[in-house]
């Protein structure tokens, strides 16, 4: 006799009913009836369609409490933990000891005690930091140049649809 089970145990849900699990069918029911119950309560006022769209921004935190699930926390407790962080953690700070002035003392001790290969070497990466800076000006102007380009021909296509290049 052979039984098969999944390879992966932790993922395994039972489905109680239509493939739900008990937890994923709780929250639907629960869902389904605020939500038709607060459109019953609000569509003599506004209508239908209004009441649907000022419904969903209610039920839809009630659904995702059932069906969302991310690194094994369910909605409710990822909301709580991204809220954590956005409000209840402090910000770290850090203040910095040297200044420019340091810093440049610092290279200028660190050259004067190095080979002439060394030196090299900075003013070397120097010239590089600047080739960079061009590079990056060259290349600005070259993605300005493909968004008119594209914006061109765009405008050509519209054009010609409405029937003005004809």
């Amino acid at each position: 006799m052979v039984i098969e089970i999944n390879k992966d145990i932790d993922k395994y849900k039972e489905s109680v009913v239509l493939g739900l699990t008990a937890k994923q069918l709780i929250y639907s029911l629960l869902s389904v009836a605020v939500g038709g119950g607060l459109v019953f309560l609000i569509y003599p006022i506004v209508g239908l369609t209004a009441s649907a769209y000022i419904v969903i921004p209610v039920v839809a935190p009630i659904a995702l409490g059932g069906f969302y699930s991310y690194n094994g926390m369910s909605f409710y407790e990822m909301m709580s933990k991204k809220i954590h962080f956005m409000f209840g953690n402090k910000p770290l700070l850090y203040v910095s000891t040297e200044n420019e002035g340091q810093i440049k003392k610092y290279y200028l001790d660190q050259l004067a005690g190095k080979k002439k290969s060394d030196v090299e070497k900075v003013v070397d990466a120097a010239a590089n930091k600047e080739e960079f800076e061009k590079t990056k000006i060259q290349m600005r102007r070259m993605l300005i140049g493909t968004v008119v380009m594209i914006g061109i021909l765009v405008a050509m296509v519209v054009a010609y649809k409405i029937g003005i290049m004809r």
